[in-house]
Parts: C-alpha cells; structure tokens; sequence
C-alpha cells in the first residue's frame, strides 16, 4: 500500500465527462489498495473568467476580494468530483484551503504556503476516505482566503504530498510526459522516463509550460517524487507510464543534454552611453527590483575609453512598459538613450550531464552559427545553457540543437 497525492489540471476538469473520467483513476488507485488524496484545479477556462469579472468591476481591485472570487473554480471541481467518488462507492469528501487549514502567508494573489496542517487528512485517508482538495488556495494568519498564483495548484499537490509524507505526487495534464522538446515543433522529440529535479527546475523555469516551477523547487527540497503523466490515456500513476521528477542519483543513464527549451516572453532592454563607474549597475537594477520586475540575461559591454560602456539585459514582455517607466524615473539615468527590442527569444539546452563533459557551449553556439542564427546575449549555469536569438529564429534554433545533441 503507498500513500498517493494526484492532482487533476484545468484540462483534466473541463467538464462533467472530464471529471467522470478522472474520478475513475482515483478509484482505479484505491481499488490498489492505496491511500488517495486528490487536488483538483479549477475547470479549464473559468479561472480566466473570474478574473474578467474582478477587472470588469475594478481594475484596481482589493486583492483580498479579488482571491476570496478566483478561488471559487476549484471548489466547485472539488465538489464536482467528491460527488463522482461517491457515485462509485468510494468514500470521499471536498476540502477547502481554510477547512485544513493550508495556511499561507498574507501575499495575496501571490501567497507562500507556510504550514498545512494534516492530523484530520491523515485520520481520514487512514480511514479509507478519499480527501479531495481544492487547489490553489489557502488561508492568512488573518483568516482571508489567498491564492498562491497562476499553475498554484501544481503547488498545493506537491506541499500536501510532503506534509502527508506521500510515497508520489502524480501531476495529470492534457501530455503524457516531459519531451525533450516541444513536439509541435520537432515532431520526433521524445518522452523523457526520469528527469531531475534540477533539471525540471531549469527547463521549467525557461518556458517548459508542464510544471510550475515553485511546485518543481519544493518537490526538491521536500524530495517528493513527481509523476507527469497524461489524463486522457489509460493508465494510472501506479503503472508508471509518464515522466517521474526525482533525484539525480535515481537516473541511471545521464545525457548531457535531456532537454532544449524555449521562451516567446522576452524582451531586451539596451541602455546606451552608460557611466562607466562603481554603483550604476546597482542604481539601474535596483529601481527595477523594487518594482518587483524580474531582470533575466545581463550583458556590459567592455569600455573603451574608460567613461561610458553599454547594457544589456531582458525581462518578460508584459514588464516591459512598467521597466522602462521605472528607469525613466531614475535620475541618474535620465539623459541615456534607451533601445528595446519585444521579438526577441530565450532557447536554452538543459541537462545534468553538463557537470562532467566538455564542449556543451561550443556545439550550440556552432548548430546555431550553421544555421545563420546570431546570439544577442548569453547566460548559463551548472546545467544549462541560454542563448536569445530573433523570434523570428525560434523553431529553426530549436531543432537545429535537438539533431545537434543527438536528441531526435
């Protein structure tokens, strides 16, 4: 017998049929003989909805409202989908953030789980009850309902898994697992068996849309095994049919390269004829991080004559108004001129085996130079690589570094 979280996505929920059909892997689980508790997202597309609703009457509303309405889709799929356990002879019940209570810190929109709360859960699921909670949600110290953030759901399942002290946490989604790439874009990509969670971390981090990258970090942390795998096949999380996140030292074969991503949510910013001196780089990032806008890929350019250099670096295309407003505002920057750039895009190529082996920077760099694709900037790390390009270059980068890495 083994203690199981499985957490159904927006897709898996869409509607009565999607629930019906979910519900019988639960009770495929418990027919196992294993002890199940589910987290359910909201149905696909009325997430979306709620905010609309919260915009239409305020665009500037209270937050604490705004999470007290967007928080109501999964409580009506965890509802939802109790009652389909019941109809099947499984006894199961809904829970809501605050009934756990999951409690998070008072961020809202935006909430860090702090505690979860599990004696009841564990009486329960012992009991042979199927605990079905909404995610996404929580509850503050001050007793208001808080939202954890979009994909917050991922979140829950994994923090609920390693407060139960679960044996797996298995994501269900409209893939059957981890690909080396997108495949809509290179259709031989191919499903990965076992990733780690360094590397999902990454690959997650740099435009891979399957995991939550909180969610990722804390199944690091917590060491939870997570299972992505698909809802709309036949199989159930025991039979181990999509890709398991685990730890490094569980994957026996290590490639150098297991994954090449890409980000279409980029944008550069230039900064021309900066001072070349001490505490500029901090009076043009500082501003920027106050603001809360996240800067990615940093490039100076060396100085020539010792007074002015150039700066280079990226952040999401939806901050890219708020940056430059920001920087407009920084006194010290005010006489610099200002180039962006929104087509831009991140392709980054991801793999453990990056620790022990060579030459990973100088395939890419020479596949992209083969095709014609100029670098604009460079970032790396221990396990990843990332360069931005054109957009217009996405696809063509991608699978020219998929054959380049022998990943086709």
């Amino acid at each position: 017998m083994a203690r199981l979280v499985l957490k159904f996505g927006g897709t898996s929920v869409a509607g009565i049929p999607q629930i019906e059909n979910a519900a019988e892997k639960v009770v495929a689980e418990v027919a196992r003989g294993h002890q199940v508790a589910v987290v359910v997202s909201a149905m696909a597309g009325v997430t979306n909805q709620l905010v609309d609703y919260c915009r239409g009457i305020s665009p500037l509303h209270d937050a604490r409202e705004y999470d007290a309405v967007v928080s109501s889709g999964e409580n009506i799929t965890a509802g939802l989908m109790a009652l389909a356990l019941q109809k099947r002879g499984v006894m199961a019940r809904s829970w809501q953030g605050w009934q756990v209570p999951l409690v998070t810190n008072d961020m809202h929109g935006k909430a860090r789980i702090e505690e979860i709360r599990t004696a009841e859960f564990d009486k329960r699921l012992s009991a042979g009850e199927v605990a079905v909670l909404a995610g996404f949600q929580g509850v503050t110290p001050m007793n208001r309902i808080s939202t954890l953030g979009r994909g917050g759901s991922d979140t829950t399942a994994v923090a609920l898994a390693a407060a139960l002290k679960a044996d797996r946490c298995d994501i269900y989604t409209d893939v059957n697992g981890v690909y080396t790439t997108d495949p809509r874009i290179v259709p031989n990509a191919r499903k990965l068996a076992r990733v780690s969670y360094e590397e999902m971390v990454e690959m997650a981090s740099l435009g891979a849309k399957v995991l939550q990258t909180r969610s990722v970090e804390m199944a690091m942390k917590q060491n939870v095994p997570v299972q992505v795998l698909s809802t709309f096949e036949p199989s159930i999380g025991s039979d181990l049919p999509g890709t398991l996140v685990t730890r490094e030292e569980d994957i026996v074969e290590q490639h150098i390269v297991n994954g090449i991503t890409y980000s279409r949510d980029e944008a550069k910013i230039t900064l021309i004829n900066v001072p070349d001196i001490p505490g500029i780089a901090a009076s043009v990032f500082g501003p920027l991080s106050n603001a809360n806008i996240n800067v990615d890929m940093i490039v100076q350019n060396v100085s020539h004559d010792g007074k002015l250099t150039d700066m280079t670096f990226t952040v999401t295309r939806a901050d890219l108004d708020r940056a430059l407003e920001t920087l407009k505002n920084v006194a010290s920057l005010k006489d610099l001129k200002i180039h962006t750039d929104a087509r831009v895009a991140k392709v980054s190529v991801v793999g453990i085996g990056m620790k022990s082996h060579a030459g990973v920077a100088q395939t890419m760099f020479a596949a992209l130079a083969e095709k014609g694709i100029n670098i604009q900037a460079i970032s790396t790390s221990e396990i990843k690589i990332s360069v931005l390009i054109s957009e217009d270059y996405t696809e063509l980068a991608i699978r020219a570094l998929h054959t380049a890495y022998g990943l086709d």
